[in-house]
């Protein structure tokens, strides 16, 4: 029963990690369509309006950012638009590695260390993510068609 259980643990483990890396790339429309949705419930709006206005403004965040993505051809404003997704993503995955160390872990030292190595390679998997999603260049010295 308990190689049962261990088994399950690292299951879930597994499935919650593989969760948390696919799903980085959209930590910043979440925590928008969040806020966007509590904000119109607290302002008086149901439950199922509060959810579709914060669904929007979700979905509104994330094309926003393949169009800035598309549209800007400066490096560094498409790496502060990149930069945008990446650090709400990192800091999920401090938090998240940090629930999961809690457990584990005794030393608060080493809770922090592995909280900020998970932060940084869920932040680096966002932004790996954000920039693949983007459009490529078109570089002008392709075939060229009649």
């Amino acid at each position: 029963m308990f190689v049962l259980g261990t088994l399950g643990s690292f299951a879930a483990i597994g499935l919650l990690c593989w969760l948390l890396f696919t799903l980085a790339v959209f930590a910043l429309p979440f925590f928008v369509g969040m806020t966007v949705g509590l904000w119109s419930h607290q302002a008086g709006a149901g439950i199922f309006a509060a959810f579709l206005t914060g669904a929007f403004a979700a979905g509104a965040t994330f094309g926003i950012g393949q169009v800035l993505f598309a549209v800007l051809r400066s490096t560094w404003l498409r790496l502060l638009v990149a930069l945008a997704f990446a650090a709400p993503a990192a800091l999920a995955g401090f938090y998240a590695t940090r629930g999961i160390v809690s457990h584990t872990m005794p030393s608060e030292t080493w809770q922090l260390v592995f909280s900020v190595i998970g932060a940084a390679a869920v932040g680096i998997t966002a932004f790996v993510r954000v920039t693949a999603l983007a459009v490529p260049e078109a570089s002008g010295q392709g075939i060229a068609t009649a």
